[in-house]
């Protein structure tokens, strides 16, 4: 795959609406029997490390946009040589959304048991990352007094996947570019226009293939965030019942298949094969 030759003007001619990006680095990995951000590439490098180095240069292109890594305070540490080169890009380790109402209860409740019987951590999902992102995104933005559109995009890459961000963001802004459009312009069409308009007016963007979608590999806009906030706080956790209203679906590239939603050790190795392969 060369990602790595994309050129960073290719970049910012699309780039304004991205706010942020969120690795979600705190799955339980029970199957891959090691949590997968501390996989080790060929090269050598971790499979987080990769994520970052990737983010930053798309972070880069768009106005220095923060990376945040979501890792279910498990506390992975990124190499510092990536924030040594790049000081002026925020690389940021956030906590889950809590919630405020039964749930944020009961996890207080099960802090003293996080750890399940087979030993692999608990976690509140990833909506509760998502959520924790889009709000630092916001707050980030406000207390820098920074104008930060509603319509404004959060990347989501989850690190059981070899896709880099700067390809995952090409392949996906131009969905959320209509989208956006299509919000602007909604009070100036008709009735008709508005229900044509509805297959574009969606505040989840992400990739799928023909059986599948990939929620967490893809665009969160800020406005949905209250929703999400509301959803978690009513105690709900599920993803596809939450997106399924609100989302696009964009075809995977078809290079793409091998490079995400690895479990096992031989599915991680069939990835960075697939990927040294491109």
């Amino acid at each position: 795959m060369n990602t790595d030759n994309v050129s960073n003007s290719d970049v910012l001619d699309a780039s304004q609406s991205l706010a942020g990006i969120v690795i979600l680095a705190g799955g339980a990995s029970s199957r891959m029997g090691t949590p997968k951000a501390t996989l080790t590439l060929p090269t050598g490098e971790r499979l987080l490390d990769y994520h970052v180095r990737h983010a930053l240069d798309l972070s880069m292109a768009n106005k220095n946009a923060p990376i945040m890594i979501a890792d279910n305070e498990r506390g992975f540490t990124v190499s510092s040589d990536l924030s040594a080169n790049h000081p002026q890009s925020p690389i940021i380790h956030i906590a889950d959304y809590g919630g405020s109402s039964r749930y944020s209860q009961a996890s207080e409740e099960q802090k003293s048991t996080e750890k399940k019987a087979d030993g692999q951590i608990d976690t509140g999902g990833a909506l509760v990352a998502i959520e924790s992102a889009l709000q630092a995104v916001i707050d980030i933005n406000q207390s820098a007094n920074l104008q930060c559109k509603q319509s404004s995009w959060l990347l989501v890459i989850s690190c059981d996947s070899l896709i880099p961000a700067t390809a995952l963001w090409q392949k996906l802004q131009s969905s959320a570019m209509q989208t956006t459009d299509s919000q602007a312009t909604e009070s100036e069409t008709t009735d008709s226009q508005k229900i044509e308009s509805q297959t574009v007016d969606k505040k989840v963007i992400c990739l799928a293939d023909e059986h599948h979608l990939y929620p967490l590999l893809g665009l969160y806009q800020l406005s949905m965030e209250p929703e999400l906030k509301a959803y978690i706080d009513n105690g709900q956790r599920r993803v596809m019942q939450f997106i399924k209203p609100l989302v696009h679906a964009v075809p995977f590239e078809k290079n793409w298949q091998h490079l995400t939603n690895f479990n096992t050790p031989e599915e991680f190795k069939r990835a960075y094969t697939a990927l040294t392969d491109l």
